[in-house]
């Protein structure tokens, strides 16, 4: 019985990494097009979401279905709930990588970020797509010290978040309306989805050294 709560633990981690590089791959395109204006990517990001909902929910299955048969205790309970946690963090960050392509076809054939911000939202999206590369290799090794980085990375992405904000509240900004609402939530998007990374990011950290460090508000 033990070997097999093993064998079944070992797929819950390889569905949660399954999902991890299907939401990088998800932010990729999400972002190119956001940069780009490209409608083309856009609409395979938008097509793709409900795959990335489906495998969540059948990752949920899976983990309640642990608990019921196998009545984990300690740590091992730590990790079947802490998965259904990090399930719907991803799944999460999958909405968002949708929400941000809905955005660029929204404005298509124009951009969503206008020049004087088009530095910032690539510097943004540069990290919202190393974070996920980070967390699609923490997810598989469980290296500590990749959480370490994607933490550093999310606080970057929170710092270019409160620029744009400062930006668009400035007398300076000359945006319509509309390109003001379409800005200011293309920079939250982006924002939190490092910041559900993050989140799963100390749960690993929890997970492997019994510290937990608390999230932020």
């Amino acid at each position: 019985m033990r070997a097999v709560f093993q064998q079944e633990l070992a797929e819950v981690q390889d569905r949660l990494v399954e999902i991890a590089e299907l939401v990088l791959d998800s932010i990729r395109d999400a972002t190119t097009a956001f940069n780009a204006a490209d409608v083309a990517l856009a609409d395979k990001v938008i097509a793709a979401d409900p795959n990335i909902d489906e495998l969540a929910v059948e990752l949920d299955e899976l983990a309640i279905e642990i608990l019921y048969r196998q009545s984990p205790v300690a740590r091992d309970l730590r990790i079947v709930v802490s998965a259904l946690r990090m399930s719907a963090s991803l799944e999460r960050m999958g909405d968002l990588a949708r929400h941000i392509a809905q955005l660029a076809r929204r404005r298509f054939p124009e951009h969503v970020a206008p020049d004087s911000l088009r530095d910032t939202f690539t510097q943004m999206t540069a990290h919202d797509i190393h974070i996920a590369e980070l967390l699609a290799q923490l997810l598989r090794t469980q290296d500590v010290e990749l959480a370490n980085q994607l933490i550093q990375g999310d606080d970057a992405v929170d710092k270019l978040h409160a620029g744009v904000f400062a930006t668009v509240l400035s007398p300076e900004w000359k945006g319509e309306a509309e390109q003001t609402v379409d800005v200011t939530l293309a920079s939250r998007f982006l924002e939190r989805f490092g910041d559900h990374a993050a989140s799963i990011a100390k749960k690993v950290q929890y997970l492997a050294t019994g510290e937990w460090v608390p999230e932020e508000a």
